[in-house]
């Protein structure tokens, strides 16, 4: 496999100060209002796992569990997670997990967010395919969704 499988970047100008959108991120409650899972009372910390069910219509049975990596006030957040793990018959902790990286820069107009997800050629290889897929749709949805979430006052 070429790096060209192996991770999925997106980026999106967030019309607002990068204060507001580290704050959209960072925020463990606000990070699931937009993302889409119920993260009630908990924080985001470095070295510290995160768990709680996806809010999405079809997908209420799926758990979001993500492993906080490294948190740079202002600038990035970066965790580790199964991608695509919605199936319940498989046991998705014998696998390797991806990196996601979230950036954050300044930019004329607002605030320039790229997010890299890395890692697709460890996923195994009967489901690598899909969930690189299914991610790489994701998040293009997800940058809509922090988008107009930042937006609202």
């Amino acid at each position: 496999m070429t790096s060209s499988t192996d991770r999925i970047e997106k980026e999106i100008l967030l019309k607002v100060t990068r204060v507001w959108v580290w704050w959209a991120l960072s925020v463990a409650e606000e990070f699931g209002k937009w993302f889409g899972v119920a993260l009630n009372g908990q924080a985001f910390a470095a070295g510290q796992r995160v768990r709680g069910p996806i809010t999405h219509c079809g997908h209420e049975n799926v758990m979001f569990d993500a492993l906080i990596v490294e948190m740079k006030p202002g600038r990035l957040l970066s965790y580790r997670w199964h991608p695509y793990a919605v199936d319940a018959a498989i046991d998705y902790s014998k696998e390797e997990t991806t990196l996601v990286v979230m950036e954050l820069s300044d930019a004329e107009g607002g605030t320039l967010l790229k997010v890299v997800e890395s890692g697709f050629d460890k996923v195994p290889a009967t489901r690598r395919l899909e969930a690189f897929r299914m991610n790489s749709g994701g998040w293009e949805a997800q940058l809509q969704n922090v988008a107009r979430h930042v937006a609202t006052p």
